[in-house]
């Protein structure tokens, strides 16, 4: 069934892990009658849970989408995983929601976690609504968590639902707008009047619905700091509107392991949550940005925001269309890196399921099957080069190195790196020469993990090493060898002889060459053997195989024989005379050193600054972050930073994060780590 614009619905249930996001997900479904019975996320068999990991390991790993129809609209969820290391896949929900549903654990309330997911969604401008879940569990206590919301995020947030009890009592809410009780005794929800003994907490609540709705209107909070109270047709309007530019949070409440009020939820998805044409998505046409406009009639133009490997179906890119109606079967220009593709199985998605569908319009949410040149972010489109400008996804934090165990992963190991990173823009694949490691980055360990185990879920079989630091060498003195290679086996024999001086360079100053030669004492047919021969020489690194660098090599002198040299005598006579000449020229170890921004809470900083100086950090300055936490700044070496987002994280109970970048080399003071080996 195919659904006009403005009855599409794009929500993003988001939240810490265990708040209740994947059975929420679930128990919606159910009401609406998608599936006749709900699974269970322990047992793995939820509709969102679908891969062999998450089943495994209980909690979602990765972005699902499902969808389903209510009252004449089409409701597309993103149930989105908690924890930080599956960051990369709410922000790709956070890309395609237009409303986003905080679903918060009644008994352990607002944490660190739903508080950072709420700023996101600030930054982002995105509207939002929360659920108080698991209003059923023992220590579940309502008003706490509202007044946490309220501290946590201002006067904005607006309750516009009362549990009718609470833990194993809790039966029905309380609706503050029409003043009427919901009891779902039976099942289902029965109209009923609120409870006597609720009446005095009621009108409390109620005003401070009316004081979170009327600050989304100038006028209305006027009129009602006069002592004009709106009627419940003004605060609906004004309500919806709110939650459209993000100045009123609604808060609702229920259970939806009961599930209790989950369709109520679901009513106000359709009666309050925008639609998608109040979503400006800015795309670039010939190097102008505008916000196109969301009509099913205009040019077609799509962006992939995941994809998914499904064992049967193959790859499955999910998109959401700006504008325009894909059909099966169009030809579409990938204008991010200019490859025609063609849409040959347009997809609905339940979960891990896909039911076939012959178009979708603009506003909607759906998959196309086994795009060939295509990976997520990119734009399709018809219209020319346009190119949907998204958010940078976050920057990986944490590396493993890869070992393939056998030839068979080996020949496999590259296609499947390929294929991790084209999915999952928060994976980066990296090939360091220095190092001689192939390194995948993610954004923690339980990050990395899940990729490794699709790996091994490819047939892959590998093993990890840790980061390696990509130590290098210099010189702080001048050197001076001779060089001779002399070698007699009967016939033509082997002979060259080269003098080399060494001095140090400025640091950064790389290699330098000088020929001094004068004489013929070496052939100038021969001199850049000479130089290949110290190139080669620095490439390997002397005794500790780290790669030498800023050094300045003049040969200034030499031998050779009319019949015996050759190109190969003097490279190896170059080589040598650098290798000795380096031994004199008093050599130091360089390590790596990393600009450092550390974003954490207040009360941690102090541990954070203590811990950077024991690190060897040296510590620049902070500055006031924007929602109240400390960035601090600091040059540190990045031997000390190959652990340091799984530390950082224990340090401070995840209440903190981190950007890295090498900002150049400095002198290793003190003792080479004894994990730094020759590469």
């Amino acid at each position: 069934m195919a659904f006009a614009t403005n009855k599409i619905r794009n929500v993003a249930l988001v939240g810490s892990q265990g708040s209740g996001k994947t059975t929420l997900a679930e128990a919606m479904l159910y009401r609406a009658g998608v599936i006749d019975r709900t699974g269970s996320v322990e047992d793995g068999t939820s509709i969102c849970d679908f891969t062999p990991e998450e089943k495994a390991a209980h909690h979602s790993q990765s972005l699902a989408l499902a969808n389903f129809e209510w009252q004449g609209h089409k409701i597309n969820l993103l149930d989105t995983p908690g924890a930080p290391d599956y960051a990369g896949d709410l922000h790709a929900a956070l890309q395609v929601a237009d409303l986003l549903v905080f679903v918060i654990d009644a008994s352990s309330g607002v944490d660190h976690r739903a508080t950072a997911i709420w700023h996101q969604a600030a930054d982002a401008g995105l509207p939002r609504i929360v659920f108080i879940n698991k209003l059923d569990r023992e220590h579940a206590n309502f008003q706490t968590v509202l007044s946490d919301l309220q501290e946590a995020f201002g006067a904005g947030i607006a309750p516009l639902e009362l549990p009718i009890g609470e833990g194993a009592d809790f039966h029905g809410i309380a609706d503050l707008l029409t003043d009427k009780a919901y009891i779902y005794d039976s099942g289902a929800a029965e109209e009923a009047e609120i409870p006597s003994e609720m009446e005095a907490l009621e009108a409390t609540v109620h005003e401070q619905l009316i004081e979170g709705i009327v600050v989304a209107d100038d006028t209305m909070l006027e009129q009602y700091l006069e002592g004009n109270i709106p009627d419940t047709s003004q605060l609906e309007e004004v309500l919806s509107r709110g939650v459209v530019d993000g100045s009123v949070f609604p808060v609702v409440c229920g259970s939806a392991t009961g599930p209790i009020a989950v369709d109520r939820l679901a009513n106000f998805l359709v009666e309050i949550g925008p639609p998608p044409t109040s979503r400006k998505i800015p795309v670039t046409m010939s190097d102008i940005t505008t916000e196109p406009e969301c009509n099913p009639k205009a040019d077609q133009l799509a962006f992939v925001f995941k994809t998914i490997s499904d064992d049967y179906v193959g790859q499955i890119s999910l998109f959401r269309v700006l504008s325009g109606t894909i059909r099966r079967d169009d030809n579409l220009n990938n204008s991010t890196n200019n490859n025609s593709e063609r849409l040959r199985g347009l997809v609905s998605l339940l979960g891990g399921s896909t039911s076939d569908i012959g178009e979708i319009a603009a506003g909607d949410i759906g998959g196309v099957t086994k795009l060939q040149q295509t990976r997520t972010t990119d734009t399709l489109t018809n219209a020319g080069q346009a190119v949907v400008q998204l958010e940078p996804w976050p920057a990986p934090v944490l590396a493993y190195g890869i070992v393939p165990t056998t030839r068979a992963a080996e020949d496999k190991l590259g296609t499947g790196l390929r294929r991790l990173t084209d999915e999952d823009p928060s994976l980066h694949l990296e090939r360091n020469d220095e190092t001689h490691q192939t390194l995948l980055w993610g954004l923690g360990d339980a990050h990395l993990r899940l990729a490794l185990a699709r790996l091994e879920r490819m047939g892959i079989e590998i093993d990890t090493e840790e980061l390696r630091v990509p130590y290098r060498q210099t010189v702080t003195g001048n050197g001076d060898a001779e060089g001779k290679h002399k070698k007699q086996s009967g016939g033509h024999g082997q002979f060259g002889v080269a003098f080399v001086r060494i001095e140090p360079l400025p640091r950064g100053g790389g290699f330098e060459f000088i020929n001094a030669v004068t004489g013929g004492s070496i052939p100038r047919g021969y001199i850049p053997a000479v130089e290949t021969g110290i190139r080669d020489g620095m490439s390997n690194g002397a005794d500790l195989g780290f790669p030498i660098v800023d050094v300045k090599a003049t040969v200034y002198d030499g031998k050779h024989h009319s019949v015996d040299s050759s190109e190969f005598s003097f490279t190896m006579a170059g080589k040598l005379a650098f290798n000795a000449a380096f031994a004199q020229a008093n050599p130091v170890v360089l390590e790596p050193m990393a600009q450092v921004e550390i974003t954490v809470a207040a009360e941690y900083q102090g541990d954070v600054m203590g811990d950077l100086s024991s690190r060897r950090g040296q510590l620049q300055g902070t500055d006031a972050g924007p929602w109240g936490q400390q960035v601090i700044h600091a040059i540190v070496p990045e031997a000390e930073l190959v652990r340091y987002a799984i530390e950082l994280r224990s340090l401070t109970g995840g209440r903190a994060s981190f950007t890295s970048k090498r900002v150049g080399y400095e002198i290793l003071n003190g003792a080479l780590p004894e994990a730094a080996t020759a590469q």
